[in-house]
């Protein structure tokens, strides 16, 4: 399978970005640990809106 260049945790639906203290506090709401928006991992579920602009990319991607 080919990897996305859309594939990281801020493209998630499980992501959450909360401002604490003055700080950002990114989460997966999934797995309830604490991330960064550049991590990948395996149990990525794309937001729709990125799935969205998968498809887009592959139909182009496939008209030369």
């Amino acid at each position: 399978m080919k990897k996305s260049r859309f594939h990281a945790c801020a493209t998630c639906e499980h992501f959450s970005a909360k401002r604490v203290s003055g700080k950002m506090l990114y989460q997966c709401t999934r797995l309830g640990f604490e991330t960064q928006p550049q991590y990948e991992f395996n149990c990525w579920s794309p937001k729709e809106h990125i799935r969205n602009l998968m498809r887009k990319e592959e139909v182009s991607d496939g008209a030369y």
